[in-house]
């Protein structure tokens, strides 16, 4: 049964190197190279989000050959700004970590 609550985020929504028809939702630009779940639990926490549930062992649907992983938050907007917020601190720490 569909849950109008919350939000699931996928690891694959963040990743650089995917295009947009196997699951990149954001441009290039506020993406990362293969992010972790564990960058995607701090960015989510640091965004101000609460995380409900994390797995890491689960596959995106639109490529069930890779592992990936997802959060679950409560849903406090639309889901396109969920992702842009997270990008942000996604990409800052990312940023900061390579110089």
């Amino acid at each position: 049964m569909k849950d109008y609550e919350h939000v699931v985020v996928w690891l694959d929504y963040f990743n650089k190197t995917l295009p947009r028809n196997k699951g990149r939702r954001l441009e290039k630009n506020k993406c990362i190279f293969d992010p972790s779940l564990k960058e995607l639990i701090d960015a989510t926490k640091a965004a101000g989000f609460e995380i409900s549930e994390s797995d890491d062992k689960v596959r995106f649907p639109k490529r069930p050959y890779v592992r990936s992983g997802y959060v679950v938050l409560p849903k406090e907007s639309s889901k396109t700004k969920i992702l842009n917020k997270i990008s942000e601190k996604l990409v800052g720490k990312r940023s900061k970590q390579s110089k």
